[in-house]
């Protein structure tokens, strides 16, 4: 939250711009690494649920 306020509070031109895009690439990293591991942790999760499901009798 500090980042964001020191970031908004930032009036160089250069700097500003230099930090949208180091954020948008985060962005970026981070949406492609959600949807190329979505399904494996899906499986995951739902292999998991039914271990439990299944230990307790369901």
């Amino acid at each position: 939250m500090r980042l964001l306020r020191r970031l908004l509070k930032n009036r160089s031109g250069a700097t500003s711009l230099e930090y949208g895009l180091i954020i948008s690439l985060m962005f970026l990293v981070i949406l492609t690494a959600l949807v190329a591991f979505g399904d494996t942790s899906t499986g995951i999760f739902n292999g998991a649920m039914n271990a439990i499901r299944s230990a307790m009798g369901g």
